[in-house]
């Protein structure tokens, strides 16, 4: 029964929102266009802010939803179960069954993973992501500076004696780092491109402010 509720991690985990998305309302592949991944970050880049935000949530919620809710009906909400349904469901998103194993690198899914496990170190996380993303204007830094937040959120503040989790926080940052290698590559060279919005939406704080 235990191995169920994995499978059933994975194939919700591998719901392919921006894929579907797109080929179902724009008759597109979000794959074939941007920087070629199914993620959110290029749903937002391709589809557009409604779309991105959508996938984002979707990609978060199923993530949580394989952590929490899965372990809750698994009756074992210990942390190495959680934990093992979360990344059973972030290899999902990253290696969709649904179409051919080329799906997102996880992110927004990982994050929902931590939203369920410790709160309190996805806050930081978030923080951190958004701070990084209003000065930088990089998706990939914001988020690589984000995952290595998280371990040293459960590591340096919350002081968590649980070697499961302190282990998964680690290998987060190893993963994040792992995907985004071509995205380093990039930054490296100065070519990664930029997002917009968020410096807009900063200008206009301040200008309010001065005012």
């Amino acid at each position: 029964m235990d191995y169920l509720f994995f499978l059933l991690a994975y194939l919700i985990g591998s719901i392919p929102s921006s894929v579907w998305i797109g080929k179902r309302f724009y008759n597109l592949d979000v794959r074939e266009h941007g920087s070629g991944n199914a993620g959110a970050t290029n749903s937002f880049r391709i589809l557009g802010k409604r779309v991105g935000s959508i996938v984002l949530i979707i990609d978060i919620f199923k993530a949580w939803f394989s952590t929490y809710v899965l372990s809750y009906m698994a009756n074992d909400q210990s942390t190495e179960n959680m934990l093992g349904l979360g990344m059973v469901a972030v290899l999902g998103h990253i290696f969709p069954i649904y179409i051919g194993f080329r799906g997102g690198k996880g992110i927004a899914s990982l994050l929902g993973v931590i939203i369920a496990i410790q709160p309190t170190a996805a806050l930081f996380s978030i923080l951190t992501f958004l701070i990084s993303l209003i000065f930088s204007r990089y998706v990939s830094l914001s988020s690589i500076l984000a995952a290595c937040t998280f371990p040293a959120t459960i590591i340096l503040y919350l002081k968590s004696d649980n070697n499961a989790l302190i282990i998964f926080s680690i290998m987060v940052s190893v993963l994040v780092l792992f995907t985004h290698k071509k995205n380093i590559e990039r930054l490296f060279k100065k070519e990664e491109s930029r997002v917009k919005l968020p410096r807009r939406i900063f200008r206009r704080k301040l200008k309010r402010k001065r005012n």
